[in-house]
């Protein structure tokens, strides 16, 4: 489990496709801070998809293998060597929860639409795969490559947010521009509601 708060900013060595363009997918980051501590099977978010270690460098890396299911549903497959990525280790039982419960496991790509600069904040607005602006709600929380913010707007396709001077500066959502892919993962919370409501059971009841 992740808190939607970023570590660091590591940067793309490496990723390959042992199986060809689009299957399976062996990624290699460099994140002093993710790794200086982490072991082998670990859990590091990589723009907000959770990726086991497979193997650790010497000098501050990590490998993780990327599976199929994971291309087609984030923007991984995006990534080149050199791309920086949002990093975040999975959180401490013992930790404080700075952002809101975060699994790693992306919900589907948007896309930035605009982008309006403030004095000391930008607000942006990203479109949202059909549907999945339901889990959104104003005031709340959603993952954007692994940044966990606080919704400001939505619409039927579309959502906004503000981005503070730290978020600007500590993550790579300072440096998108419009047309640019973002993973997104609603709150978990939200998605539970809706199976309690589609299936009619009443917690606690009997089945």
């Amino acid at each position: 489990m992740f808190t939607g708060i970023v570590e660091e900013i590591g940067k793309v060595r490496d990723i390959g496709f042992p199986g060809g363009e689009g299957e399976d997918a062996v990624l290699t980051v460099e994140g002093p801070l993710a790794t200086s501590d982490a072991a082998l099977g670990d859990s590091i978010a990589v723009n907000g998809v959770c990726l086991t270690v497979a193997s650790l460098g010497g000098d501050g890396s990590f490998t993780a293998d990327v599976m199929p299911e994971s291309l087609r549903r984030t923007a991984l497959g995006d990534l080149v060597a050199g791309s920086p990525v949002n990093l975040e280790r999975a959180v401490r039982a013992d930790a404080r929860l700075g952002g809101h419960v975060v699994q790693g496991h992306v919900d589907g790509v948007g896309t930035l639409v605009s982008r309006d600069p403030g004095e000391r904040w930008d607000d942006l607005v990203f479109s949202a795969p059909a549907g999945l602006t339901r889990y959104v709600a104003e005031k709340g929380s959603i993952a954007v490559s692994g940044v966990s913010l606080t919704v400001t707007h939505v619409g039927d396709e579309t959502f906004g947010v503000s981005l503070i001077p730290t978020t600007l500066e500590a993550t790579i959502l300072g440096a998108l521009v419009p047309g640019d892919r973002v993973n997104l993962e609603v709150d978990v919370l939200a998605k539970y509601v809706e199976r309690l409501l589609v299936s009619g059971v009443v917690p606690g009841s009997a089945s």
